[in-house]
């Protein structure tokens, strides 16, 4: 029996775009991504240095704030020469805070630098695994712009998720730290009314948690709205961008087609998409705005009145006053954190949550989701290539009655080493998907295909594929350049017709666009006398090319004889430079196209009997 062959593809339904994961699984998936990355331990290195540089700075600040009560107890006294021994002490005091800022911004950036190459490198991998990115691609909304999940929002996640993380840390540490240095403050705070006297143990930390509370809950309700208002946004401007780099690639042929216009309001259609969604995100930020900055001028006087009682009942001197100020405003701003990061915390878990919804999205292109009907992939000799009753269905998950299709009206079809065959029929059938399905990109059917090792097998598509660099690489695509030796690669060149190359093998250009259409095409057949596979499958290559250069191409084929070759298209020189066995595609009718040729079979046969019901003229 034969043998399955190993990572039979699959698809992924259209209607399976969106996850609902919740935030701890999203965390977690980028997690597993970033632990198994090559730059772990870079990035655990750096964050351990920065939390000893955030310890050393806290402590640091605590000091300042304790030198507030000398130096303005100074200032009471009018001591001038304590005022100027204490501006000596800020000086040390603020050199060396200096110093660690500094040090921690460097920290800083290089941390979400080695982040953002962990989780890039982690997606593109995912993205280009084999198959993955072709079947992404035709999973519905999730496929479109990856370009801008694995770029900007790659970037963006791992800068705010750096951002985000430290300034979380370093705000718990500073409430550690002066949330004691408050609360001892305010224990000796004594309030007088009515002849009664009393006191209420860490006054002003209550007071400090009580104000960053309020601030907190409010954001938040007012805030709500920017998680998908920034995700709305982000797709918007990826659908914007892909537009306008769409129009540019293509301009050639829209200005001859004098499509401008219609481009043009293509384009300001999506510009106002994008300011719609950004007209809502800047209503959201401004009301959001009413809360962070209002609370953030309170500040400025609420310590001061929350401590005034004590100050003006003598229980504090002037240096304790602005010292219990500095500690009431540090520990509400370690309080106030959250607050004050409402809205990058709303970006981040938008951009969380598309990088986390794409990079769920290749793993699962390797599943099979609800296929109804699938073509039976086995491994054959190398010498044989077999197709037994195939049927190929037109739309993925339906049933053949369902969705229409084709079939191959030869069904048992035994393909030799070395033999040459031309696969065309009628003109509705969409050959493509017998090419995608024999490279077993489109398992959508019936039937058996049995194929040969997969390393003797090279598909040519219909459009040629460049990558970027040098000559030599395209040629070597997808090996590295060295993989030919030089006069091979000469001799390839002149026999496809692109002797006035040779010289530019090793020059980098864009050759996408340098070259034509038919010498790209042409590159592609080079690589065929380079590569000398046992079996070739082409989709549709020559129609369309100029007639010299189709002679050309099939000269090169015919110097390859041992060579086995599926032609998928009406190529007629292909047909007279080969002579090849001809095969045959089959046209099935959907169920949904049988009524309307019934109607019409129906309509015909009226038509004619009530032609004869009509009695003939008169003479």
């Amino acid at each position: 029996m034969a043998d399955k062959i190993e990572g039979r593809p699959g698809t992924r339904r259209q209607d399976k775009v969106g996850y609902d994961f919740s935030l701890t699984y999203r965390l977690g998936v980028m997690f597993s991504a970033f632990w198994n990355s090559e730059v772990r331990g870079k990035v655990l290195f750096l964050a351990t240095v920065l939390i000893l540089v955030i310890l050393v700075t806290a402590y640091g600040q605590v000091i300042l704030n304790e030198w507030n009560a000398p130096f303005y107890d100074s200032l009471e006294r009018r001591d001038l020469g304590e005022f100027f021994h204490q501006l000596e002490i800020f000086a040390m005091i603020a050199g060396t805070l200096l110093l660690l800022n500094v040090l921690q911004a460097w920290l800083n950036q290089m941390t979400a630098l080695y982040m953002r190459e962990g989780l890039s490198r982690d997606l593109v991998d995912q993205w280009l695994k084999r198959k993955r990115a072709l079947r992404l691609a035709s999973s519905g909304l999730i496929g479109v712009n990856p370009d801008q999940r694995l770029h900007e929002d790659s970037r963006n996640l791992a800068e705010s998720t750096t951002g985000l993380v430290l300034g979380l840390l370093q705000s718990t540490i500073l409430l550690v730290s002066f949330i004691g240095v408050l609360w001892e403050l305010s224990s000796g705070f004594v309030f007088h009314i009515s002849g009664h006297s009393f006191s209420i143990p860490g006054y002003m930390v209550w007071a400090a948690i009580f104000y960053a509370a309020s601030a907190s809950v409010l954001s938040q309700v007012v805030g709500r709205k920017l998680v998908k208002l920034n995700a709305d946004r982000f797709s918007k401007e990826a659908e914007l961008r892909f537009t306008l780099m769409h129009a540019n690639e293509n301009m050639p042929a829209i200005t001859v087609a004098r499509g401008e216009e219609n481009e043009r309001r293509r384009i300001n259609t999506d510009i106002s998409s994008v300011l719609r969604v950004v007209k809502r995100l800047a209503m959201a930020n401004t009301n959001l705005t009413w809360v962070s900055a209002g609370y953030g001028w309170l500040v400025i006087v609420i310590p001061i009145i929350v401590a005034a009682p004590a100050y003006f009942s003598g229980g504090l001197t002037l240096g304790q006053l602005m010292m219990s100020v500095g500690a009431f405003n540090q520990v509400n701003t370690a309080l106030r954190w959250y607050v004050a990061n409402f809205g990058p915390i709303a970006e981040w878990r938008a951009t969380l949550m598309r990088v986390t919804d794409f990079r769920q999205a290749l793993l699962d292109m390797d599943e099979d989701f609800g296929l109804k009907g699938s073509i039976a992939y086995e491994n054959t000799a190398p010498d044989r290539l077999t197709l037994k009753d195939v049927v190929i269905n037109a739309k993925i998950g339906e049933d053949i009655e369902e969705c229409g299709g084709f079939r191959l009206r030869e069904t048992d079809i035994v393909i030799k080493a070395g033999e040459k065959i031309m696969i065309n029929g009628d003109h509705s059938v969409n050959r493509k998907l017998l090419f995608q399905a024999l490279a077993g990109l489109w398992p959508c059917g019936s039937g058996t295909m049995g194929l040969p090792p997969i390393d003797d097998m090279l598909f040519v598509p219909q459009i040629a594929y460049i990558p970027g660099g040098t000559l030599r690489e395209a040629l070597a695509f997808p090996e590295s350049p060295d993989a030919y030796e030089q006069a091979a690669v000469e001799a390839a060149l002149e026999k496809a017709g692109l002797h006035s190359l040779i010289a530019r093998l090793d020059t980098r250009a864009r050759w996408d666009k340098l070259l034509d259409g038919d010498q790209q095409k042409a590159i592609g057949f080079a690589r065929l006398l380079l590569v000398r596979p046992r079996w070739i499958i082409f989709d549709e290559v020559l129609e369309g090319m100029e007639p010299e250069w189709q002679e050309t191409m099939c000269s090169v084929l015919t110097s390859m004889p041992e060579t086995g070759m599926i032609y998928i298209g009406r190529s007629e020189t292909y047909l007279e430079a080969l002579q090849p066995r001809v095969l045959h595609l089959q046209a099935l009718p959907s169920r949904s196209e049988e009524p309307q040729q019934q109607v019409a079979q129906t309509t015909g046969a009226s038509a004619s009997a009530g032609a004869a019901a009509v009695p003939a003229p008169a003479l």
